[in-house]
């Protein structure tokens, strides 16, 4: 049982450091890909590979051999990633808490507002390099072109995702009647009908790729609660660990007498005694 943290924590570490690969092997085939739709994941996964492959391999090291300073480097490197995580988690439930679908009556898909969105978010969108990268995500991705051989009665009937709702059509408000003198929603002027133009400079499809976004951060959310519970599991193995090495770097493995005093401890003197009294008996 003196081992068994040191033992836990070289396994798990191992583990994680074979999950690291191809962590860090998807992070380098996205920035390959042709399309730019997962751009926004590599920086991401790269990092994070890298990370966890350091620490894994520092706090395998650390516990399988006794290396005191590894493990001081794999708790300390820990806790910090511990803490960003906690930090994203909150961030992330804070800015994806606002905005939402509102239903159009008579159809079966929902309509996406920009102004319901989170502050921060809506900078975000609106920032041009940005909005660049991912209009061209949607172009490259063929999203619209799904919905080209859709009849009238389909639009009335089918769902659609945030992105083609918001990007692939004009508002189902709009009304394109010569005549009519009514003030309209501005992504009614926007809309083209050019395969690459269509709706991709409208409010309503930034706003369709925020609910996208938001989606996709409320199920990491969800990971990364599950992930903090592994991580802080794995980090309380982890002190016991580093407890057991700084511990044999002092104590007397296998009945060596190591005195750090001038005076040696109770167990010398008591091992003098047993070792005379046997010479006594034989």
């Amino acid at each position: 049982m003196y081992r068994l943290s040191n033992t836990v924590i070289g396994f798990l570490n191992l583990f994680t450091l074979l999950a690291s690969i191809p962590i860090i092997g998807g992070g380098l085939w996205m920035a390959r890909s042709s399309t730019t739709c997962e751009s926004f994941l590599q920086t991401p996964l790269l990092v994070i590979g890298f990370v966890v492959l350091i620490i894994s391999l520092a706090g395998f090291i650390g516990a399988c051999f006794n290396v005191a300073w590894a493990l001081w480097v794999y708790l300390v490197v820990m806790l910090f990633l511990i803490a960003t995580l906690m930090g994203l988690t909150v961030f992330g439930f804070v800015v994806t808490s606002q905005g939402a679908g509102v239903d159009v009556p008579g159809r079966a898909y929902k309509e996406y507002h920009l102004e319901d969105y989170s502050p921060w978010l809506r900078k975000r969108i609106k920032d041009p390099n940005y909005w660049s990268n991912i209009r061209s995500c949607i172009l490259g991705s063929k999203t619209c072109a799904k919905l080209v051989l859709w009849t009238p009665l389909d639009y009335l009937e089918r769902d659609m995702s945030p992105i083609q709702s918001g990007c692939c059509k004009p508002p189902t408000a709009c009304n394109y009647n010569m005549a009519t003198t009514v003030s309209q929603d501005p992504d009614c002027y926007r809309w083209n009908n050019a395969p690459n133009l269509l709706c991709y400079e409208c409010d309503s499809c930034k706003a369709g790729v925020l609910e996208d976004i938001k989606r996709d951060w409320h199920k990491l959310s969800v990971l990364n609660i599950v992930m903090l519970v592994v991580l802080i599991g794995i980090y309380s193995i982890g002190c016991c660990a580093f407890q057991n090495t700084k511990r044999a770097e002092t104590d007397y493995p296998y009945g060596q007498n190591r005195m750090s005093k001038v005076r040696p401890r109770w167990d010398y003197h008591w091992w003098r005694w047993w070792h005379h009294r046997r010479e006594q008996l034989y």
